[in-house]
């Protein structure tokens, strides 16, 4: 199984549950404008502490299951984990929040 088609499960997940949240007009634009701003912040960090664990070595990828794009030495594949995340959360605190109408 490739890095991507792994990813693709998570994201998959994490999008169904944003769309249930937005269906139930439980994320308004605040709580967007947080997740944006949230979501920045992740993949600033994922591209910096993942690129300083490759270049030290204690992360290693194998080449073939990789698509070959990289941000810095962080391949492309480990920014889907903050982007669920950052989908995930917030839509699952609104579900299961209350609401205020």
């Amino acid at each position: 199984m490739s890095y991507l088609l792994l990813d693709a499960v998570f994201l998959a997940a994490a999008g169904a549950v944003a769309t249930l949240a937005l269906q139930q007009r439980r994320l308004d634009r605040t709580r967007l404008a947080a997740t944006g701003i949230a979501l920045a912040v992740l993949l600033v960090l994922t591209a910096v502490f993942d690129t300083v664990m490759i270049a030290v070595g204690l992360v290693a990828y194998d080449p073939a299951l990789l698509m070959g794009f990289r941000v810095g030495l962080a391949p492309l594949e480990d920014f889907a984990y903050p982007v669920a995340a950052a989908i995930l959360l917030p839509a699952v605190w609104a579900l299961l929040g209350t609401r205020h109408e």
